[in-house]
This record gives structure tokens, C-alpha cells and sequence, in this order.
């Protein structure tokens, strides 16, 4: 795999990668007009109504992943299963798991969300294969980590803070100008940006987001999350350089 994720491994958890996609209801196959109204809550009824509208394109979308993988990795019948009850599915293999749910947009009933994750990689090497970008590729647009090691959103916002007011040359000088951070009055989360770096980072202590603004392959998620950790390791503060180390 390529260097942009050793040491992956031993910084977190779990690394999910995430896809998302929207539409309206009324364009679901399931949705006939002349029998259906467009929910206008989101409830147990509605949910279960969803489910029965996008059978068709959950259905489809996971058969394709299963037969792409399949061709791609060289699996047989035991490296695989599918597993669709929808608004939900499944495709488990030796390598990794891909969950699709489908969902009614909380702010917006009339509307679904769609919510693709791929997860479990087995492999370290897996995600820099050429097949890996050909299944995946231009799928997922945010990279998301359960730390090992978290910290609290404040001390994070005070190191990048603290980095900013310094002057002088050096390290430090360099990432307290390539290093910026916003936060809400509560300090619930922060979202650090990186100079150079399309993602944006947004913190809440035990989780890490990075947030793309268009999507990728898992490969090239990987590479900006290499730029972020690069950023950080230049600063003297363990915590906030440990993150991502």
C-alpha cells in the first residue's frame, strides 16, 4: 500500500469511510402517484413505508457491488454474501464490509438520504490496490476514525489557537499560519482546516471527520488525511500531534 497510510493501524479504531446521496421521495421507483402521498413525518410507519419505495434501488446498487466485487478481487462464493432487507443492505467479504441505508431526511420528510459506508478492511494493503479504486472509486467524500486515543475538543482548540499567536521562525511558526479553527459557543466539536488541504477536519474527542468537498477513491482520502497528519505532527503538543500520528 502506498505510504500515505502506514502506521494506520496502530492510530485508530475503525476507519469508515462514508458516502452520502439525496432525492426525493416521489422519485423512488416504488412511489406511485396515484396511490401514495409523500411522508410528512419521520416515524416507525413512514420508515417502513420507505423501505417498500426504494426495494428497487437498494436492490440493484448492492447486486452490482456484489457482482463488480466479485470480478474485481477474484472472490468465490464463500468469500461473500449480500444481505439486502430494505431500507437496508449488506455485502460482507473476507476484505471489508459496505452497508447502504437508505433514511427519510429528518428536516425534511419529503426527501430520502442515502448513506454508504465501507468499513472493516481486513487488509492494510487493501485500500492502495488498483482494484480497490476501481469498485470504489469516486464513492465516498468524508473519512471518518474512532480514535485510540482522543482528547478533549477544548485543549485541542487552545493548542491550535495558541499556535496561531505564534510569531517568530520555525516549526510552529509554519503550522500556527497553515493551521485554522472554528467552533460553536458550546464547544461540542471543532473544525480545523489545514492550508493546502481541500478536507476540513471536524473533532468531537473520541471521533475524527474529515470532510472532502468532492468525492473519492479510499486511496485519495487516505492522501489527505496524510497532509492533515503531517500538519499536526509539526507541532511540539503531544495530544494534538498524537491524534493522528
Amino acid at each position: 500500500m502506498a505510504k500515505t497510510s502506514d502506521g494506520l493501524s496502530s492510530v485508530v479504531q475503525q476507519i469508515r469511510f462514508v458516502g452520502r446521496g439525496s432525492g426525493a421521495v416521489k422519485t423512488l421507483g416504488g412511489f406511485k402517484k396515484s396511490h401514495h402521498t409523500v411522508p410528512d413525518a419521520v416515524n416507525a410507519s413512514t420508515t417502513a413505508f420507505l423501505g417498500k419505495l426504494c426495494a428497487g434501488e437498494i436492490a440493484e446498487e448492492a447486486e452490482g457491488f456484489f457482482q463488480r466485487s466479485k470480478e474485481a478481487f477474484g472472490y468465490k462464493r464463500k468469500d461473500l454474501s449480500l444481505d439486502v432487507a430494505s431500507p437496508l443492505a449488506v455485502l460482507t467479504t473476507k476484505d471489508f464490509t459496505l452497508e447502504w441505508a437508505y433514511a427519510l431526511d429528518e428536516s425534511d420528510p419529503a426527501a430520502w438520504t442515502l448513506t454508504r459506508t465501507l468499513h472493516g478492511v481486513t487488509r492494510s494493503d487493501f485500500l492502495g490496490t488498483e482494484a480497490c479504486a476501481e469498485v470504489f472509486g469516486g464513492l465516498f467524500s468524508e473519512l471518518v476514525f474512532a480514535l485510540t486515543k482522543g482528547a478533549s475538543v477544548e485543549a485541542v482548540i487552545d493548542v491550535i489557537e495558541g499556535l496561531e499567536q505564534e510569531s517568530g521562525d520555525g516549526d510552529e511558526a509554519e503550522v500556527g499560519a497553515a493551521l485554522r479553527v472554528d467552533y460553536p459557543s458550546d464547544c461540542g466539536h471543532c473544525v480545523v482546516s489545514v492550508e493546502g488541504v481541500a478536507a476540513t477536519v471536524k473533532f468531537e474527542g473520541a471521533e475524527l471527520a474529515m470532510v472532502f468537498p468532492r468525492s473519492g477513491g479510499p486511496q485519495e482520502l487516505l492522501e489527505g488525511f496524510a497532509a492533515v497528519r503531517a500538519a499536526f505532527s509539526l507541532t511540539k503538543n503531544k495530544a494534538l500531534a498524537g491524534l493522528l500520528k
